[in-house]
């Protein structure tokens, strides 16, 4: 009989590519993951491993036996959600990953209903950005996480990975109340502008920067940080000029200038659980607060 907490090793191997990462990723040391999965050959009857320069890679069986792995853990995921859903009550822990903006804007309201309607659910927050939270999501380090996709961005679908549509949060272009930019009507009036933007390479960053080139210019890019906050507060205090999404105006329209793009671009945002697990009660619960929450902010901006 293949044991299943091998069988999670031997995925996460094949995920993370190294035996030293999976050991730190699931708090073991490399020598015990290298045993546990002897072990596993030992039960699978064939080489699952073999030695490449200073590492291991895969064998043809092994990625044989990770696509069944996958099978089996996520119908696992299904049984405990089955067994929960029995209770009736969403209760226990749930470990949740979100950015800095759905943290900001959206969880604090989640939680105030969630403390009202299910006294007995404890939420865990980590503070992660999208792209590892997916990956903290398959090693099992967190149960739900927050994910953002933006315009003309798909992000790849993962077949392990139970999404649910949470909002269309769209951008708008930021100025400060006054300024030589404070005049402004459309983002191509900003040639010659400071800017603040997100971080190169990633996919915000990258579609802002691609979006101030649409306007006819090269952006003045002065400032590049991925904390939205600070993105408001150099416009507030009038040292750059930004595109925000709405999550991150709520409540700050009188301390800026707030324009409409014409194309309305939106970022999508939503959660994703692991296969099979979308039926935990906690997990309807989460979902069904941040929905409520995500109605009440901006007055229905974000919709």
């Amino acid at each position: 009989m293949l044991d299943v907490h091998r069988l999670r090793l031997l995925r996460e191997l094949e995920r993370r590519g190294t035996l030293a990462a999976v050991a730190a990723a699931l708090s073991y040391s490399p020598s015990a993951v290298s045993q546990q999965l002897s072990q596993l050959e030992a039960e699978a009857g064939v080489p699952l491993l073999e030695k490449r320069g200073r590492g291991v890679v895969l064998t043809p069986a092994a990625r044989v036996l990770v696509a069944h792995a996958d099978v089996v853990l996520a119908q696992l995921e299904r049984a405990e959600a089955d067994l929960a859903a029995l209770a009736g009550e969403a209760v226990g822990v749930l470990r949740v990953a979100s950015f800095q903006t759905v943290l900001f804007a959206l969880v604090p309201d989640a939680l105030t209903l969630l403390a009202a309607r299910h006294p007995g659910l404890r939420v865990v927050i980590d503070h992660r950005e999208a792209a590892p939270a997916f990956s903290a999501l398959a090693a099992r380090d967190v149960d739900l996480v927050l994910g953002e996709e933006y315009p003309n961005r798909s992000h790849p679908r993962s077949p392990d990975v139970d999404e649910e549509d949470l909002a269309l949060d769209e951008f708008r272009l930021a100025v400060p109340l006054s300024g030589p930019w404070s005049g402004v009507s459309r983002i191509e009036e900003l040639a010659g502008a400071s800017w603040v933007l997100e971080p190169a390479g990633t996919d915000s960053g990258d579609w802002a920067l691609a979006r101030c080139r649409q306007a006819g210019s090269e952006p003045d890019v002065r400032i590049r940080t991925p904390d939205a906050l600070l993105h408001v507060h150099l416009v507030e205090t009038g040292h750059a000029v930004a595109l925000l999404p709405d999550l991150v105006l709520a409540g700050r329209r009188r301390s800026l200038r707030v324009l409409d793009l014409p194309e309305h671009p939106t970022r999508r945002l939503f959660t994703g659980v692991r296969r099979g697990a979308g039926g935990r009660p906690a997990v309807r619960a989460f979902r069904a607060a941040l929905r409520d929450a995500a109605r009440r902010v901006s007055g229905g901006a974000v919709r």
